[in-house]
């Protein structure tokens, strides 16, 4: 397993991207492991991004890399203010949703449920979209745009 490691947050890329520096002025970004927050395109994504921030920026904090994306960044759990759990803190402020397909505690899930319940954060949004789906809408748009601009070339070419 990783073990701990301190570094001070000096970058908020988004409500579930931070950038630290650690010893030696070495940066190093993170991305938040077990949570999945709304995309800066998406509403309540500004306001995750703020959360996060307002956690967080400017701090020591202390994480544990627990594996690498297929971008190559570490994934960690942070802690700071002695021992808050950032990824849980933004679920529970209703921030961002529990990443279930990556993560195994469920606690987190009771938390994402409390916060739909009480309609906390992003929850006031009854269409409420998961990253993971919007992500994925944006792909299947990409691709079809992309499709439709080889067609419109072959019809060019044709004609």
């Amino acid at each position: 397993m990783f073990s701990q490691t301190t570094g001070k947050v000096i970058k908020i890329s988004d409500g579930d991207t931070i950038t630290i520096l650690l010893k030696g002025n070495q940066q190093k970004k993170l991305r938040l492991a077990e949570v999945d927050c709304p995309e800066s395109g998406q509403p309540f994504g500004k306001s995750a991004k703020q959360f996060t921030s307002s956690q967080v920026f400017g701090k020591m904090i202390n994480f544990t890399e627990t594996s690498t994306d297929r971008y190559g960044r570490s994934i960690a759990k942070v802690y700071y203010d002695n021992g808050k759990y950032l990824s849980k803190e933004l679920i529970k402020a209703g921030m961002g949703w529990w990443y279930f397909s990556y993560s195994k505690d469920t606690s987190l899930g009771k938390l994402q449920e409390n916060a739909q319940r009480e309609k906390i954060g992003l929850w006031q949004d009854v269409h409420a979209v998961a990253p993971w789906e919007y992500r994925k809408m944006k792909r299947e748009l990409r691709n079809k745009k992309n499709e439709l601009a080889k067609d419109q070339l072959k019809t060019k070419g044709a004609a």
